[in-house]
């Protein structure tokens, strides 16, 4: 009898663990990233009360005969099956699509989170909510992010300054007029910019020529009042279909130096060959003018996003786009070997060394901004662990009542 009770007692115990287990999964159904456990049990010792025996020429085999001495907790089984997403329309919100998590800085302590509910604090950082720092590259001042350094917290400063960019390069595109009589005149302007971020204006002049088929002069100046600004293979010719046959790099370049402000060379690209868009000459309006050009005033951020990878793109005041730094995302060989902390978790022994990395690439999942991965909990499942639960407790609650029961009877034979 008291080996039923003892058994049962240990039932007790799992069943309580049990209650304990689905307890918590239900308790964190609406928390961001949480990851639902199962309890795994096994029998403990068992005594045996007659050993198997060899089978002889005469008599088959014997079993042996057991009596089972209760069961035990053997572990906890995490599931990381993916939790649905739920859009929340804030920039700093991330979920992981895929098995990666997030790399966060405790205060010097490395630890993992699912939970992508970011915030930014005085400084900049990206933080979770508790205030741990998200782990990622930084960009350099030319946008570039070197994933093979070392990682360290994300900065995004709001207000942050984009260094103004000399025009180098002015796309023009369109059509001069053939049939256009001699000495005609087409006129554009490219706002440009200097080494300071200063608008400057180059006025450009198209004038046919007076003898030469097929030919145009370009002539430029800059300012008020205007002053001629030196061009090199301003003169242009086409073919007897339209097509530019010189100059032969289809290019008008102005020195560096030239124009005040500009210290570089300034490219006047006409368009290449067979593409749209290109300078032609064909019969009708002249339809000539500058297309765009690579020089842009000094910018403020003004917003940022995150793409997939984790890159996160400032977005300037003066139009102009620069990536800020990416956040990094770990994988393991075993995640269940991880050992749970408040609001995600920590390496250990058995999890494997955390394999950091981007965003797509190695297993770690894309990123989703915008948007939260919600808990895996299953309702439904975690109902029916909690009534398997509660019949195991009654049950193993009979066993020790039945038992005593027994002892009662073995103690009143006495009367």
């Amino acid at each position: 009898m008291i080996r039923a009770m003892s058994s049962a007692l240990s039932g007790l115990r799992n069943h309580q663990l049990m209650l304990d287990v689905v307890g918590n999964d239900i308790a964190n159904v609406s928390t961001a990233g949480f990851k639902s456990s199962m309890p795994l049990f096994s029998d403990l010792l068992t005594q045996t009360l007659n050993g198997a025996g060899a089978p002889t020429a005469g008599l088959g085999g014997t079993n042996p005969a057991q009596i089972g001495l209760g069961a035990g907790l053997a572990g906890t089984v995490q599931s990381f099956t993916q939790g649905s997403l739920q859009n929340t329309g804030r920039s700093s919100d991330l979920a992981i699509q895929g098995d990666g998590f997030f790399v966060i800085d405790n205060n010097g302590t490395q630890t993992f989170t699912r939970a992508g509910a970011f915030n930014l604090d005085a400084t900049g950082s990206l933080t979770t909510a508790d205030g741990g720092l998200v782990q990622g590259w930084q960009a350099d001042a030319t946008g570039a992010i070197d994933t093979n350094s070392p990682i360290g917290r994300v900065q995004i400063r709001v207000g942050d300054l984009l260094a103004p960019t000399q025009t180098s390069i002015a796309n023009l595109g369109g059509n001069l007029a053939a049939d256009a009589a001699p000495g005609a005149v087409t006129a554009m302007s490219i706002a440009a910019y200097d080494s300071q971020g200063t608008a400057v204006s180059i006025d450009l002049t198209f004038t046919k020529d007076l003898v030469v088929p097929n030919r145009w002069t370009v002539a430029a100046t800059t300012g008020a009042p205007p002053t001629a600004v030196a061009l090199t293979d301003n003169v242009l010719d086409f073919d007897g279909v339209g097509e530019l046959v010189a100059p032969a790099d289809r290019n008008i370049n102005i020195a560096g130096g030239v124009i005040p402000g500009m210290p570089n060379a300034v490219t006047i690209d006409l368009g290449a060959a067979s593409t749209p868009g290109r300078i032609t000459q064909y019969s009708g309006a002249s339809t000539a003018g500058v297309v765009d050009q690579n020089g842009a005033a000094a910018g403020t951020l003004q917003s940022y996003s995150i793409g997939q990878d984790g890159v996160i793109v400032g977005n300037y005041s003066n139009g102009r786009a620069k990536s800020i730094g990416q956040v990094a995302l770990a994988v393991f060989t075993n995640p269940g070997g991880l050992s749970r902390t408040g609001g995600g978790w920590q390496q250990t022994a058995n999890s494997g060394l955390a394999q950091i990395g981007v965003g797509g690439q190695g297993g770690r999942g894309s990123l989703s901004a915008g948007t939260l991965e919600m808990s895996n909990v299953d309702l439904a499942e975690e109902f029916t662990r909690l009534i398997v639960a509660q019949r195991g407790f009654q049950g193993n609650a009979r066993v020790i009542t039945t038992a005593d029961e027994v002892l009662q009877e073995v103690v009143n034979l006495k009367h």
